[in-house]
């Protein structure tokens, strides 16, 4: 789509803080009002806007997505996509580990057990840790504790929550950055563990570093979104 638009602000409207193309109000994919809960993620998107050349890519305007799913694909039934989120808590990225070698064990023990120890300080929950990738089912506390973490969400919560939760394959990293008990650079070098032992060991791949590159912006942009709220 060309860019059609010259001005781009955020005004106060019955659902929060609007969008406004040339003053006329910007609407989600599904026809609602694109508005969100706090000027600050307004004046965000509105910089995405702002941002655009002669052709609009989507692409560039993670806010907007997310904001647009909140709306059309969240709000609409917010528990049943926050229990599609809390069933990552069942297989946590964090409970899984190299059974060789023990380098890469204790890398893992190194990166991954700070965030153990938050959530059951946080949420008095117990995560079992095993070697191997065999699912190894969690007690039905811990799961339903965490599953009430996510479930006591807003739609906005919830969408920012998604990327980190989906692209690091931890709830746990995703519930940490939520709370702001770790930075989202803190998060992202623990749910990339695996990947910067590889790169260490063996050097990088042009693939997959093209493919770390765009998983980290999803997750970058998720953790900016809930700053933003």
């Amino acid at each position: 789509m060309k860019r059609f638009y010259k001005d781009v602000s955020v005004a106060p409207s019955d659902d929060g803080f609007g969008l406004l193309l040339d003053g006329r109000p910007v609407k989600t994919p599904g026809r609602v009002p694109l508005a969100v809960p706090s000027a600050a993620l307004g004046d965000g998107i509105a910089e995405e806007w702002r941002g655009q050349d002669e052709t609009i890519d989507p692409r560039a305007m993670p806010l907007t997505g997310l904001a647009n799913a909140a709306i059309d694909r969240i709000a609409p039934d917010p528990a049943t996509f926050a229990a599609g989120l809390a069933r990552y808590g069942e297989n946590d990225l964090l409970c899984y580990r190299a059974e060789a070698p023990v380098e890469l064990a204790q890398w893992q023990a190194e990166a991954w057990d700070p965030y153990l120890a938050w959530a059951r300080s946080r949420y008095d929950v117990e995560l079992k840790v095993t070697a191997g990738i065999v699912h190894m089912p969690q007690p039905e506390a811990t799961v339903e504790r965490l599953g009430k973490a996510v479930g006591s969400r807003n739609p906005f919560e919830l969408a920012g929550l998604s990327p980190l939760v989906t692209v690091s394959g931890s709830l746990v990293i995703a519930l940490a950055v939520a709370e702001s008990a770790f930075t989202p650079d803190q998060a992202w070098d623990a749910a990339t563990a695996d990947e910067r032992w590889q790169t260490e060991k063996w050097g990088a791949d042009e693939e997959a570093v093209a493919a770390l590159a765009n998983r980290r912006r999803d997750f970058y942009a998720g953790g900016r979104f809930l700053a933003l709220l």
